[in-house]
């Protein structure tokens, strides 16, 4: 089984929890950014000689709460490619209707090139206006009838996007005419001439890029299965997982592509993993209740319990008994995620350790934890390498 990391990338918070500051009330300071990005740099040594296969970061703007302060995942995977020798760098997502779509592809496409293919190119519609709409873009941010309407817009430019992406990225020449891009827009003189076609330069050379995108709702299910696109479960109850999980198979053979159990497809948990019980109670808790604070009003937790409210705020308890994250002792821990790889057939299993409130040695810990006492568990050894 391939088993990745994932970072949201935010700052020491060393203050998480249920209780004051509210989010919104948070002012990171560039210095405590800074540190942050140190610790990433950290915890990417740490993980690359344990074996774990992908560090996956997530791409955010403008959030002075410093949850998520990692605009440019490109960028910063590069650097980390530098910094280590087996670990590759994953984008968790690449916010695609805030970026020019030509713009990503160049980018990734160089990145590809100067990091041996050391990249892995994740894409996601967005889910925070503040940053949608300043860079260009709209996202829904709740359960009503504008929410729906800028959904729909997204969409439209999202998949429009991606098109022109992978067009680029696969032929010698292109064009795009959609309803949101065009190009090259029309009437461009260029020494006698008016251009008709691009090329992209450089494009990939580790191809063909494998593309990995959040399966969040009924119908990007069926886009990502119908596209070839690897789908990303995450952070919802196992009977929920399943059920999607299954659809999106079926979606897939209906285009054309048959998936074999757990292909195609990969599962993202949040773990905090401790010798006992109320030591991971004790350590993992301040961490789930600032997502809960954090995510909760973008409807996030709203499937922990059926027939909840969209910004349902569960306990640590309900979420935990949900599987939708796995926090408690070794045997605790191992005992879910082996829930999951035999319920789902699983494949490919992201674990998310970076809980708000833990200190750099805390979650350099856990990845120590999680490789050499968790997974075993469940019949994974990574492969690490041996000082």
């Amino acid at each position: 089984m391939r088993i990745d990391l994932h970072f949201y990338g935010m700052v020491p918070m060393s203050d998480a929890g249920a209780g004051a500051p509210a989010p919104t009330d948070r002012r990171a300071t560039n210095d405590a950014v800074a540190a942050g990005y140190a610790n990433l740099c950290h915890w990417a040594a740490t993980a690359d000689p344990l074996g774990y296969d992908t560090m996956w970061l997530t791409e955010h703007h403008f959030q002075y709460e410093g949850y998520e302060v990692t605009p440019n995942l490109i960028l910063f995977g590069v650097h980390l490619a530098g910094l280590t020798e087996r670990l590759r760098f994953g984008q968790l997502f690449n916010v695609v209707p805030q970026w020019h779509p030509l713009r990503l592809a160049e980018d990734f496409a160089m990145a590809d090139i100067l990091t041996g293919g050391r990249l892995v190119f994740g894409v996601g519609r967005g889910t925070v206006p503040r940053e949608a709409q300043t860079l260009g873009a709209v996202v829904a941010s709740g359960d009503n009838a504008m929410s729906r309407e800028a959904d729909r817009v997204n969409r439209e430019m999202f998949e429009e996007a991606m098109e022109v992406i992978r067009a680029a990225w696969s032929e010698e020449e292109f064009n795009f005419t959609g309803k949101h891009y065009t190009f090259p827009p029309p009437g461009i003189p260029d020494r006698g001439a008016t251009v008709t076609h691009l090329t992209l330069v450089p494009r990939p050379v580790h191809g063909p890029i494998e593309i990995f995108q959040a399966v969040s709702s009924p119908a990007t299910l069926t886009y990502v299965a119908s596209q070839g696109i690897t789908g990303v479960f995450a952070m919802a109850p196992y009977g929920f997982v399943k059920a999607n999980w299954d659809r999106f198979a079926d979606a897939a053979a209906d285009a054309g592509r048959v998936l074999a159990p757990g292909e195609g497809r990969c599962f993202q948990i949040p773990v905090h993993a401790a010798r006992t019980t109320a030591e991971a109670a004790r350590a993992g808790r301040p961490g789930h209740d600032e997502f809960v604070k954090f995510l909760a009003p973008y409807g996030r937790f709203k499937t922990i319990v059926e027939g909840s409210a969209f910004d349902y705020r569960p306990t640590m308890e309900e979420t935990v008994g949900a599987g939708a994250m796995a926090i408690g002792s070794v045997e605790q821990v191992a005992d879910t995620l082996g829930r999951w790889a035999e319920l789902l057939d699983l494949r490919h299993l992201i674990l998310f350790p970076d809980l708000p409130g833990l200190s750099r040695e805390a979650l350099d810990d856990q990845l120590h934890l999680l490789a050499e006492d968790v997974l075993p568990r469940i019949g994974v050894r990574l492969d690490a390498v041996t000082p």
